[in-house]
């Protein structure tokens, strides 16, 4: 295929369909075919036939057009595109925003037919980032075991069942996730991804970072996957129970590869334009998949930009949390920031910010060490879960809450939000467990096998009390405050439900952990200097008091936080003076208790402080 050239060849229109009862527009970008088709299908199903093909006509920088007249309402087409070479691609439109059985075809739907009856207006906007807590959920964990009580279970529908429980009568599903403490719910990926066989939705399990159509709900989350709407259709739906019940949503997004570098519509489209390839000529894989997307490209940052331009006006999403960001490049998420900005102030952005071998210059990727180009979005900061659990690569190495008290120095920076290269604790996202590697109660179990279980519990209280507290954006994956665990297994993208799934009894035994989880993101809530927004506003206002040998304390304007990751209790330097002791040992006060300090406190062991100084 010929060298296409983004000066000569780069387009800035739109792309896809636009639909009228009237007529329906169709725009495809291919500039290095010499004839594109649309081929038109009977009906959705995944053997209908051909009924007819119909010409595009070739336009301005490699844009091909067709205008078709009349109601297109349920109209399935793929496009067939000729190439200089004699080759012969046919595929969905890359910009479809519906599709047939498991991604194959694209399809136009009336916007009526994919609007619940109740839909918006959009939330106000959020405010301050540092204001959030983010708690992390797969739609299918969240319900497909039967401890849950819900009906569609593993499906968009079962987030939008309100009074579920167990059978001890503990909150599940939608109720638990209110419940929680979170402000936002981050879904892990809910497009069209290839893993999953839609007809046999069961069969299989897979997390979904494998995308086919970025702008397609998946319809194994769907009650009817082969009927094109109702995956659109219940997937607002589920938006719309979230949001009704105070909850906003963040959608986990993966544009750094594709599910199927020969199979993708962007491939098959565009051959050789949408990836990155070493010297060799071989496809780069920095995301350890097998491709990388070329995203510094012009059109494929185009391509990021209007899918989350997309989803965010037509899902009423309220943030993006982007994999493996790293590989993307600075300009494009620079882009994607403006770009969202027109459409709803507030939004939250946040990435993994890992430096991965792609060939793309270093000073170029959306990495840790470049967040300063990119202050609108916050990064994942492993120095901290490292610090506090322990290395992520080695099950056995400890952190600070179960065993090295040598990392207390670096937990006391992440509690003052971590610092450099952030420029602001608006840039951090402070977390001990995600969906990647053990959870936190499976990570402690490897580092201490036979340590008695109320002494594990407490090290996970203590953990989950760090993230609470830290300056940053708090992240948490669901179950995390009542001890989920996954077996052991680290890595459990493909393990099924038996190993993802929630265990709901653990929410009945370990309610506590999570109810004292819930006190103090409500203490956080309540206490604005845990939420600050300026390093230098911060730095003049805190200080480390200690933070060697397992403990740490530190002062924020009058908030004294203190760690113990000790077996015992300690006692610790404070400012003299009056205090009110508002979390010690035995959680958080509903009634905080006077404190009278000589310059001393009492910190319980494996537990957290909180006093809060009298004027």
């Amino acid at each position: 295929m010929m060298h296409v050239v983004d000066a000569d060849w780069a387009f800035d229109g739109w792309l896809g369909v636009r639909y009228a009862p009237q007529q329906t527009l169709f725009r495809l970008w291919a500039p290095t075919a010499t004839a594109v088709t649309m081929v038109i299908y009977a009906d959705a199903t995944p053997t209908a036939p051909r009924v007819r093909a119909i010409a595009l006509t070739r336009g301005v920088r490699g844009v091909w057009t067709l205008a078709l007249p009349g109601d297109q309402d349920q109209l399935v087409y793929t496009y067939r595109l000729r190439f200089g070479d004699g080759a012969t691609n046919e595929t969905i439109d890359p910009y479809a925003t519906a599709a047939t059985l498991n991604g194959g075809r694209g399809v136009v739907l009336a916007p009526d037919q994919v609007r619940p009856a109740v839909w918006g207006p959009r939330l106000p906007p959020f405010g301050s980032a540092t204001d959030a807590v983010i708690t992390e959920v797969s739609i299918r964990d969240l319900t497909a075991s039967p401890t849950s009580g819900v009906r569609h279970r593993g499906q968009y529908l079962g987030l939008t069942e309100a009074g579920t429980h167990t059978a001890a009568g503990t909150p599940t599903g939608l109720d638990a996730l209110v419940a929680s403490g979170a402000t936002h719910v981050q879904l892990m990926p809910f497009f069209d991804f290839g893993s999953v066989d839609e007809a046999h939705p069961q069969a299989s399990y897979n997390w979904g970072y494998d995308p086919v159509n970025v702008n397609v709900p998946e319809g194994s989350f769907a009650s009817d996957p082969a009927t094109p709407r109702i995956r659109l259709l219940e997937a607002k739906q589920m938006i719309q129970a979230l949001h009704q019940r105070g909850l906003r949503v963040i959608m986990d997004v993966v544009y750094n590869h594709v599910y199927d570098p020969t199979t993708s519509p962007l491939a098959l489209t565009v051959p050789g334009y949408f990836f990155r390839y070493n010297a060799d000529g071989t496809l780069a894989d920095g995301t350890g998949v097998g491709n990388d997307l070329a995203s510094e490209r012009a059109m494929a940052r185009k391509y990021i930009v209007d899918s989350v331009v997309y989803w965010a006006r037509e899902y009423q999403l309220d943030g993006f949390r982007f994999d493996l960001m790293g590989v993307l490049d600075v300009e494009t998420m620079q882009a994607v920031q403006a770009a969202l900005a027109t459409v709803a102030p507030g939004l939250l952005l946040l990435g993994e910010g890992w430096d991965l071998n792609t060939p793309l210059p270093a000073g170029h990727k959306a990495t840790q060490t470049n967040a300063a180009k990119l202050p609108g979005i916050a990064f994942f900061n492993d120095g901290v879960r490292d610090a506090v659990k322990g290395s992520v690569f080695d099950p056995a190495v400890p952190g600070f809450v179960n065993g090295d008290g040598s990392k207390a120095a670096a937990v006391a920076a992440g509690l003052l939000g971590a610092g450099a290269p952030y420029v602001a604790p608006t840039q951090v996202v402070q977390y001990v467990e995600a969906h990647d590697n053990l959870t936190l109660a499976d990570k402690l179990a490897a580092t201490a096998p036979d340590e008695p279980e109320a002494q594990r519990v407490r090290r996970v209280e203590l953990a989950n009390a760090i993230i609470a507290l830290s300056q940053g954006l708090p992240f948490f994956q669901f179950g995390q405050g009542f001890l989920r665990s996954k077996g052991g297994a680290a890595n459990s993208y493909a393990a099924g439900d038996a190993v993802n799934a929630i265990d709901w009894t653990l929410a009945d035994r370990y309610r506590a952990s999570q109810q004292a989880l819930q006190a103090l993101l409500a203490l956080r809530r309540r206490e604005p200097a845990l939420r600050q927004t300026s390093y230098a506003r911060l730095a003049a206002s805190s200080r480390v008091l200690q933070a060697a040998q397992g403990v740490v304390v530190v002062q924020v304007d009058s908030l004294v936080l203190g760690l113990n990751a000790t077996d015992e209790a300690v006692t610790v330097a404070v400012p003299a003076g009056d205090y009110l002791t508002l979390v010690d040992g035995a959680g958080v006060h509903a009634t905080p208790v006077p404190l009278a300090s000589d310059g001393r406190a009492l910190i319980d062991a494996l537990a957290p402080l909180v006093l809060k100084q009298l004027t």
